[in-house]
């Protein structure tokens, strides 16, 4: 398939390097030559330096056969004109913006995105999603990664292991003898930087960050299990009130759970925007870092504190204060993910990734076939995939043993008849089965021929 990217920044490289590793044929479009240069430097791709919405420049990245375009480039208007030339002047069939005016993502001005207005087929609010991050991990405090599959029934954590983990030690084939009935798997490790999937023979240690997922209603005593109490989250103080921490604030407060919210905001404007917004909210003006304003919002009694401003720095250090001051439970906003390292020496419990958090959702509307949803992990070091099983697809009617999965491959959950069960070696996987999987980014396109999918367009 032939896509133009445009915005070579860290969302399209991104994009680009998922894409062109799948033998897709991938042009980047950017304004920045250099960013151009580092993308095809480094991929399998071809670029384009120009400004994406001009018609001329699309020309040259070979629009007239392109079968889809995302443009994710750093301004909403250029992103919104490059859509518009791609479908007026080249006809391109799927387009894919991303936006992050709150105003463009009203939802009364939804018509805007008409085929006969500004023919956007896909909008995609990095703000949202990484506020929708950010409940996640506010709603499992004590994993530091969070992601839901099959409509809610299955959940992927993040569990960092510490020394009073009850199954330190013990192969995984014992766990699943331990806790016969428990609907979890460990399909993820992290250990001294090196992500893999472990194999049934495989212990688990101390310092190792695992990915396991489990049923909804299982989630609580998975994490007992792995040596981790539930926590009260009645107080929240936020350090941020822009886009991301506001529309924070804004669910929270329609959420049936009484979440008592104080909110740090720097910029006078966006202080007084969030205090005409909220109406339970208590709104300070003043810096994160500020020990006595944190104190103020209450941080020695507060149960999290989530740091979302636009400044990595900001949020690590303004975590690790309320860490120092009593709060037992901190989140950062981590754009640069060569500050994630720093995360455990720090002491802050998780982190949000907006890059990843968007290419997820970029890549979820680009899957083809039966593909319902992908999350990318780390630095795209993984994806996980949910999808159903088609009749064409190898593994149909073969049981799970029988398999030939690559060894960075497990499955998760298998949805069968609607319920979400635990896979063994015996089950056979049958034509409308959903199941979620963990690949490693190498595997990926493996995976995908297991399924009989490919990236393309609807």
């Amino acid at each position: 398939m032939k896509v133009i990217i445009c915005g070579a920044g860290q969302v399209g490289w991104q994009i680009a390097r998922h894409l062109s590793g799948e033998r897709n044929d991938v042009t980047v479009v950017d304004s920045n030559a250099d960013l151009v240069r580092r993308a095809t430097d480094t991929l399998d791709v071809q670029g384009i330096a120009g400004f994406a919405s001009y018609p001329d420049v699309l020309d040259r990245a070979g629009a007239r056969d392109a079968e889809m375009i995302i443009a994710a480039t750093h301004s909403d208007e250029v992103n919104m004109v490059t859509c518009q030339v791609a479908h007026s002047v080249f006809g391109i069939n799927r387009k894919i913006a991303r936006l992050r005016s709150q105003s463009y993502l009203d939802a009364i001005y939804s018509d805007l995105y008409r085929r006969d207005h500004m023919p956007i087929d896909v909008v995609i609010s990095p703000e949202r999603e990484v506020a929708a991050a950010a409940l996640q991990r506010l709603s499992a405090p004590a994993a530091f990664d969070t992601e839901v599959f099959m409509d809610g029934q299955a959940h992927l954590l993040g569990i960092s292991l510490e020394a009073d983990c009850p199954v330190v030690n013990t192969p995984l084939r014992q766990l699943t003898d331990l806790f016969s009935t428990l609907r979890a798997v460990v399909v993820g490790v992290r250990r001294d930087g090196t992500l893999f999937a472990p194999e049934a023979k495989d212990q688990l240690f101390v310092g190792d960050d695992c990915y396991v997922f489990s049923h909804k209603d299982d989630i609580q005593r998975t994490m007992e299990i792995f040596g981790k109490k539930a926590s009260k989250q009645e107080r929240l103080v936020l350090v941020g009130g822009g886009n991301v921490g506001l529309t924070v604030a804004l669910h929270l407060e329609a959420g049936l759970k009484r979440i008592r919210t104080k909110m740090i905001e720097k910029n006078r404007h966006n202080a007084e925007r969030a205090a005409e917004a909220l109406e339970r909210t208590i709104v300070l003006n003043g810096d994160g870092l500020d020990s006595a304003l944190l104190s103020e919002a209450g941080i020695s009694r507060a149960d999290a504190m989530l740091a979302v401003t636009d400044d990595d720095k900001t949020n690590m250090l303004s975590c690790v204060r309320a860490k120092a001051a009593g709060c037992p439970y901190a989140i950062a906003l981590i754009n640069d993910p060569t500050l994630v390292p720093l995360m455990t020496p720090l002491g802050i419990d998780a982190y949000i990734n907006p890059r990843a958090t968007t290419v997820s959702s970029i890549l979820r509307h680009i899957r083809h076939g039966r593909v319902r949803a992908v999350y990318s992990i780390g630095d795209a070091e993984a994806e996980v995939i949910e999808a159903e099983v088609l009749s064409t697809s190898p593994i149909a009617g073969r049981k799970v043993s029988d398999i030939d999965f690559p060894e960075g491959v497990l499955i998760g959950l298998v949805r069968k008849a609607g319920k979400v069960v635990r896979p063994h070696g015996s089950m056979r996987i049958d034509e409308g089965d959903v199941i979620v999987l963990f690949a490693l980014a190498e595997d990926v396109p493996a995976v995908e021929q297991l399924m009989q999918v490919s990236i393309d367009f609807f």
